[in-house]
C-alpha cells in the first residue's frame, strides 16, 4: 500500500477522527467521503484526488486501484462522522488553494457567492446546486460553514470537488475583481426588485446572505441588482436559503 498524508501508513485511527476537524483537515492535507454512492462520485469525477478507501472488514472494495484498509465494525464507527455509517470511507486530498484569496485564472460564467452562511447542511445542499446547474466557483466568507467539513461533505453527495471554491476574509475584493471582468453582481434581497429576468446573465455572480441577517449593507452596496423572488409575503416572509438559491440558480439557465 502506498503512503498518504499525515504521515507513514497505517495511519492510527485518530488521524481519520481528526479529518472532522478543520485543523486536522488542513494539517494531513485531506478529507473524508463517506458512503459508497459519494466515494464513487468522487472516484468517477476526480480519480487522482482519492488518497485511500477504508471501509468495515468483509466488505469487497468496489474500488481496487486504491490503497484498501479494513477495520473493524466498532473501529469504523469511532472513526465515521455518520448517525449510520455504511461501513465505507475515502481519504481524498484537500485542495488547500480553497482558503487563499486569489481568484482562479478561468472563473468560468457563473460564481456562487455566500456570505455568512452558517449551517454545513445548507452549504453543502448549496454546493451540489451549484455544480447541477453549471456554476463553475464558489465564493464563501470565512464565517461560512466550512465546505469540507463533515456534514458539508455529505449534503454535497460527492459532488464537493465540482467547483473551484475560495473561503476567505477578502470576499468583498474578490467580487471587486470579478466585476471588473465584466461579471453582473446579483444579490438576493427581501427588499429587492422582482424582476427575475436579469438571473440570465453571460456572466453572473450570485449572492446568498446569511440565514437570518440576509447580506451585508457592504455587499448589497456594490450589487448591479437586488432580487427578491415573487413569494406570497402574507404566508411566507422568506425561503430558506438553500431553496431560494436552488431557484436563483435555476434562473440563471433560463435564456
Amino acid at each position: 500500500m502506498s503512503q498518504t498524508p499525515g504521515g507513514s501508513y497505517p495511519h492510527p485511527l485518530r488521524y481519520y477522527r481528526r479529518l472532522a476537524t478543520r485543523k486536522g483537515r488542513l494539517e494531513a492535507g485531506a478529507f473524508a467521503v463517506e458512503g459508497e454512492r459519494a466515494v464513487g462520485q468522487v472516484v468517477g469525477s476526480h480519480p487522482q484526488a482519492v488518497l485511500e478507501i477504508v471501509s468495515v472488514e468483509g466488505m469487497p472494495s468496489p474500488f481496487p486501484r486504491y490503497p484498501h484498509r479494513t477495520l473493524t465494525e466498532g473501529q469504523f464507527r469511532h472513526i465515521s462522522t455518520s448517525r449510520t455509517p455504511q461501513g465505507i470511507l475515502a481519504v481524498v486530498r484537500l485542495p488547500m488553494e480553497t482558503y487563499s484569496a486569489s481568484l482562479p485564472p478561468e472563473c468560468g460564467p457563473k460564481v456562487l457567492l455566500l456570505e455568512d452562511v452558517q449551517d454545513p447542511g445548507n452549504v453543502g445542499t448549496l454546493v451540489r446546486t451549484a455544480a447541477a446547474f453549471g456554476f463553475t466557483g464558489i465564493i464563501l466568507t470565512d464565517k461560512c460553514a466550512d465546505p469540507f467539513s463533515p456534514k458539508c461533505v455529505q449534503s454535497t453527495a460527492g459532488s464537493v470537488l465540482s467547483l473551484w471554491q475560495r473561503r476567505t476574509t477578502e470576499y468583498l475584493s474578490m467580487v471587486g475583481d470579478l466585476r471588473h471582468r465584466g461579471y453582473f453582481l446579483l444579490a438576493a434581497d427581501l427588499d429587492g426588485d422582482e424582476d427575475t429576468t436579469v438571473c440570465a446573465r453571460d456572466r453572473l455572480v450570485l449572492a446568498l446572505g446569511n440565514e437570518a441577517a440576509g447580506l451585508s449593507a457592504d455587499l448589497i452596496g456594490i450589487a448591479d441588482y437586488r432580487l427578491r423572488l415573487p413569494t406570497v409575503a402574507d404566508k411566507v416572509e422568506s425561503l430558506n436559503v438553500a431553496a431560494c438559491g436552488a431557484i436563483l440558480m435555476y434562473l440563471s439557465t433560463v435564456p
